[in-house]
Formats: structure tokens, C-alpha cells, sequence
């Protein structure tokens, strides 16, 4: 299950629960605030907006490669979702869950809560201190990046079913979750 297969099944879960009512239809969610919101980290300072730029000839599946900024972003966002931050989790997956809302599901501020409620106090607990690694993340293109289930690696382990591979593309500079 991938992660916008993640949400679609939050937004499920919000839509019953609301009866199918109609809502807050017909009205267009915000896109992700402009503004972005610096992840967390315990790992090196930035001292720049973008990544420090790789040889373009790297393999495919090398962590420097493929890794770059994404792998950070992941971290945060797997992070926010152990804390329940709504904000920084909406920011980082924000067209993965505009996808979802697009499909005619609840926006992401919506579906977040409810997907919060899916997970157990342990996994939360493992998630706030979750890393990723970076060797089995793959490199697609210049601007995005698969990374494996298997890649979390966290004191819970999490599987297909929890998480699902995540898809992060680079855009205007950042990088977003994006399936």
C-alpha cells in the first residue's frame, strides 16, 4: 500500500463518518502555504536552500544520488506523523494528499487526524525518531525519488500496510511527497 494509498483510506474513514454529507464541497482546499516549514532535524545544519550538487554520472541506487534532499524531507515527515503535526505533515505530503482530495476525498487536514488515529502509540512513539537508509532509496530521475518501506528503519517495523513506499519529487527547489 503506498502512501496516497495511505490517505485515500484516512479520507475514506473521514468521509463515512460524516455520513457522505457534503461538507465542505465545492470549495477549494488551499494549496501548501508558499511559506515552507523547516523540518526538523538533528542531522547536519543548512546553510543553503538547496542540496549540494552530486556528479550527474552517480548510479541510479547510490545514496548520495538519490538520497539528496528527499530522504531529509521523509525523515520530517515521518517525524510530524509520530508527533501528529498536522501542519508539517500537510506541507511536506501536500500534493499527494491534494491528489487524494482531488479524487473526492477530505482535505489533507482533514484526513491526517483521522489517519493519526490509525496508528498505534508505539508506532507514533517509533516515528518521531525514525530514519531512513539511504542505500535503498532509488533514484528515478533528477527530480524524484522512490523510497522503500523496508528503507524505515524505526524500533517498530513498519510494513506495506502501514506505510507503503513513498514517491518525493523535487519541486521549485523542495521536496514533496508526492504518491
Amino acid at each position: 500500500m503506498s502512501a496516497r494509498a495511505l490517505l485515500l483510506l484516512a479520507a475514506g474513514v473521514v468521509l463515512l463518518s460524516a455520513g457522505c454529507s457534503g461538507g465542505v464541497s465545492g470549495t477549494a482546499a488551499p494549496a501548501p502555504s508558499g511559506t515552507p516549514v523547516a523540518p526538523p532535524s538533528t542531522s547536519a545544519p543548512s546553510t543553503t536552500s538547496a542540496p549540494p550538487a552530486t556528479s550527474s554520472t552517480a548510479p541510479s541506487t547510490s545514496a548520495s544520488a538519490a538520497g539528496g534532499g528527499a530522504v531529509e524531507r521523509y525523515e520530517a515527515l515521518l517525524h510530524a506523523i509520530g508527533r501528529q503535526d498536522v501542519p508539517t505533515a500537510c506541507e511536506i505530503a501536500g500534493p499527494a494528499a491534494k491528489q487524494a482530495e482531488d479524487e473526492g476525498f477530505g482535505t489533507c487536514e482533514q484526513t491526517f487526524p483521522i489517519m493519526f488515529g490509525m496508528i498505534s502509540p508505539a508506532q507514533k512513539k517509533a516515528l518521531q525518531t525514525a530514519t531512513i537508509d539511504q542505500a535503498q532509496v532509488v533514484k528515478k530521475s533528477a527530480t524524484k525519488v522512490e523510497i522503500p518501506v523496508s528503507a524505515v528503519k524505526a524500533s517498530v517495523k513498519f510494513g506495506e500496510s502501514d506505510l507503503g513506499d513513498a514517491v518525493f519529487e523535487k519541486r521549485g527547489g523542495t521536496w514533496y511527497m508526492v504518491d
